[in-house]
């Protein structure tokens, strides 16, 4: 199997979502919220470093007040360019805002079990294999947690599933599910096992953190303390909003841009008041709620327009942007799931989204398919050949070859179609059979996908991991079960 990554880089393809002056009135309304509805930070610590620096605070409430020269002021001291580290540095990723690579979706608690094909809930069993098969997917750059280990401790199963996916790939990984301070720390002394002691995560950072708000304009307590934490060790940390039109936010998409912008700025800020300089990211996954249910959608033009408009704001701030994309709605991998994958994937890539997740999931990140996985993987093939533009160069216009043929000829015997012919695009799960072969067999894309997925869970052996480190993994995680 190849160890290479695929990322778009350099792209011919451009899309202008938002003006300077729109994009300057977001952000003039999202310090207007922080300093005038404020935040709610539910932690001592938090709360304690913003009235430290000047914040208005309310003890009791626990909403933070701040005023627009201090978040400014804080949002400059973060950094625009740092590396994810892998455990394998030849897939180090660089977040330099010249890359868009792809990562699992994380945190589902169902899987489509990928032998008998029945839905049921997920354990950490499922967390190696799923990391085994995107190890071996040059799609997947990075490794979200994809499913909860649920046969694990609430209190240490964040680790128990950091540690599977060390043990099963050497990609870098990025977790949502280290949700207090005592987990975080633990986690830090575990990727310090990697890279040779807690001193060296500044310079190798193999473990990102990630952590929701508490939308509308709100936090979670653990969540914060573990944030400050990996600033603390110089592990990269972004807040995800996932505010939602007409629920946890207004009923309008700008309205909702900016209660999910200032949630996300807000926390920012208070990382960087903390730890000046420590890498952040910002991330976020708006959606819309059905007007029929009140129900999270996770699918639509919403979706779509949200993903392309925040990498703008994120730009604005300088600093990477960490998009939920694909993660369909659809129940199955189905023409809903390929449209909604697919609009919402192209629209983060053409603005250059450093990190998508969400390759793998249905029913809005609830259930895990590996079907799916292998054909969001197709999906971010599509895109990544299509942000590649047309090259107009004396190769390329084939004004020999076209000499050499003539009128009435084929270029199938020319050198240049041999030079050429592994440059188009050819697809692992569209179906471009003849249409009596199509007629006489049952089988698809999902089978095709399925049959893949299989194939690699049981041949892709990855690199190893050093059985004494994944031993010490073990008795970090044993300690806080004690």
């Amino acid at each position: 199997m190849t160890k290479a990554i695929k990322s778009i880089t350099n792209p011919k393809l451009k899309l202008k979502i938002l003006t300077q002056q729109e994009v300057k009135r977001l952000h003039d309304a999202t310090l207007h919220i922080i300093e005038n509805v404020g935040v709610r930070f539910p932690s001592q610590r938090a709360l304690d470093i913003w009235a430290a620096h000047g914040a208005n605070v309310d003890r009791e409430s626990m909403i933070v007040r701040a005023k627009a020269e201090l978040i400014e002021a804080a949002l400059k001291k973060a950094p625009p360019v740092y590396p994810l580290a892998a455990r394998d540095p030849g897939q180090d990723l660089f977040l330099d805002g010249n890359h868009v690579y792809v990562g699992t979706d994380g945190c589902g608690v169902e899987i489509i079990d990928i032998h008998t094909g029945q839905r049921r809930i997920s354990s950490l069993k499922d967390v190696g294999e799923i990391a085994r098969v995107a190890d071996a997917t040059e799609e997947v750059a990075f490794h979200w947690v994809a499913l909860s280990a649920q046969d694990k401790p609430a209190e240490t199963r964040g680790l128990h599933e950091v540690r599977a996916i060390w043990e099963n790939s050497t990609k870098h990984v990025q977790t949502e599910s280290i949700y207090n301070e005592r987990e975080a720390r633990a986690a830090v002394e575990m990727a310090a096992l990697l890279v040779g002691g807690v001193d060296k995560l500044r310079e190798r950072p193999v473990l990102s953190l990630m952590q929701c708000s508490a939308p509308p304009l709100g936090h979670d307590g653990g969540s914060l303390d573990a944030a400050l934490v990996a600033a603390e060790y110089g592990l990269p940390t972004g807040f995800m909003t996932m505010s939602a039109c007409m629920t946890t936010g207004p009923a309008t998409l700008a309205g909702t841009l900016a209660v999910g912008n200032a949630e996300v700025i807000a926390a920012t800020a208070l990382l960087q008041l903390a730890y000046p300089g420590a890498p952040v990211f910002y991330a976020a996954a708006q959606t819309a709620s059905d007007p029929r249910s009140g129900a999270y959608t996770g699918g639509g033009p919403e979706d779509f327009l949200f993903g392309a408009a925040t990498n703008v704001l994120s730009d604005f701030y300088n600093i990477p942007l960490s998009m939920g994309s694909f993660a369909t709605g659809a129940k199955e991998p189905n023409w809903q799931a390929g449209i909604e994958n697919s609009l919402s994937t192209f629209m983060a890539s053409i603005v250059m989204s450093d990190m998508l997740l969400g390759v793998g999931f249905l029913h809005g990140s609830r259930i895990w398919s590996y079907a799916e996985m292998m054909m969001d993987a197709e999906i971010f093939s599509i895109i990544h050949k299509v942000m590649q533009g047309i090259v107009v160069d004396d190769e390329t216009l084939a004004l020999e070859a076209i000499a050499a043929v003539g009128p009435g000829g084929n270029f199938l015997t020319q050198k240049h179609t041999r030079r050429h012919m592994r440059d188009l695009f050819l697809p692992q799960f569209m179906d471009r059979r003849p249409y009596n072969e199509w007629e006489a067999r049952s089988d698809n894309a999902r089978d095709w996908a399925l049959d893949k997925a299989r194939k690699v869970l049981a041949e892709h052996q990855p690199d190893p991991l050093d059985p004494q480190v994944s031993a010490e993994m073990a008795k970090i995680i044993a300690s806080l079960e004690k």
